[in-house]
């Protein structure tokens, strides 16, 4: 059974993970597909040693896993579940201004669409 206390440490790896831009850039770039980090680096236009050591903390934090493949190793999202909930985050519109609409014409969240009828 889960406590808050190991729940806080899950939010509290995942935050580590999410807040960093080129972290977060490479989990969208896993969510589409396994890559490799100097394939990562080419398409994100970082360095090599710059998307080593990000994946090494997203390995760390248990978001993402590596598996050799001869001299490469490819690296993906660890668990079905956690790629749900970074597409689920991602899809997450964050309401600032209530003048714009949501942009999930199949939302049913009660409130979105029209803040002023949440009780």
């Amino acid at each position: 059974m889960m406590t808050i206390s190991s729940r806080v440490e899950v939010m509290n790896r995942l935050g580590r993970a999410l807040a960093d831009p080129t972290r977060s850039r490479i989990l969208l770039s896993l969510l589409a597909e396994p890559g490799y980090p100097a394939q990562l680096a080419r398409n994100l236009e970082l360095s090599r040693t710059n998307v080593s050591n990000h994946l090494a903390c997203l390995r760390g934090c248990g978001i993402v896993i590596s598996e050799q493949e001869g001299r490469q190793t490819r690296y993906e999202i660890s668990d079905p579940h956690i790629a749900a909930a970074l597409l689920a985050l991602v899809e997450v519109t964050l309401a600032v201004d209530e003048n714009v609409p949501c942009m999930d014409s199949t939302c049913t969240v009660p409130g979105c669409c029209n803040p002023k009828e949440v009780s």
